[in-house]
């Protein structure tokens, strides 16, 4: 009898930590954080909603995050810092272990993230798809000091010189999602960089995918957002 009462209570032990166990741990330091909420958000419908959160009240700066994952996706780690401010980490989840470091003063900047494969991918695109975002700041410092001005002609060759590089951004995004058809990264890219483009770019990326990332979240998104524009233009 005692042997049988011993037996299940390993049995009711192992089961709770086999439910407590969840498909992505994300592991947290955020430097000189001693006070606060932080919480792990991902994506639902056009919010976002939280998925485990975290009180910190002893000045502990390193701490875990958990959630359950059917599909790579993009989650956030959120800061309340002030009333109505709130700063956010996206990051490429996959199942396992994800590690980001930051500080409390400069929360999104200083955000340093190692895990999934698909993190590594998109910070590559990030890296190279800067080099756009900061001609187009500069474009627009240069439309500003024209309309100042009055240089219609300087206006005009911004204009072009606008159109050109959006098309090269949106032809980058393409090329480099289609050489990334095996990763959930290039559906990913495609809904959230290059939404608004021809339809026909987008036929492009998802044609490309793998048979695994189409079944994906962001696969399953693409399709489904392609057929809608595809059934809004008959």
């Amino acid at each position: 009898m005692k042997n049988i009462v011993a037996l299940l209570i390993l049995i009711s032990i192992f089961s709770c930590q086999k439910e407590e166990q969840r498909d992505l741990t994300v592991k947290v330091n955020i430097e000189g954080l001693k006070k606060g909420i932080i919480y792990l958000k991902k994506a639902q419908d056009t919010a976002l909603i939280v998925v485990d959160s975290i009180y910190i009240d002893h000045g502990n700066s390193i701490f875990e995050l958990h959630s359950d994952l059917n599909s790579p996706e993009i989650f956030y780690l959120t800061l309340d810092k002030k009333v109505n401010e709130q700063f956010k980490i996206p990051f490429f989840a996959n199942r396992g272990i994800t590690e980001i470091s930051t500080s409390l003063k400069n929360f999104e900047i200083d955000a340093n993230i190692n895990g999934s494969e698909q993190q590594k991918t998109l910070e590559e695109y990030k890296k190279m798809i800067s080099r756009f975002n900061e001609r187009n700041l500069e474009l627009i410092k240069e439309n500003f000091e024209a309309q100042r001005d009055q240089d219609s002609a300087k206006l005009n060759a911004n204009e072009t010189e606008y159109n050109n590089l959006l098309k090269r951004k949106y032809l980058y995004t393409v090329n480099f999602a289609i050489s990334h058809k095996d990763s959930e990264v290039a559906p990913y890219l495609a809904l959230s960089e290059i939404y608004d483009a021809n339809v026909k770019w987008l036929d492009t990326i998802n044609n490309s995918l793998s048979p695994e990332v189409k079944d994906s979240k962001y696969g399953k998104e693409l399709q489904s957002f392609i057929e809608k524009i595809k059934e809004s233009e008959k």
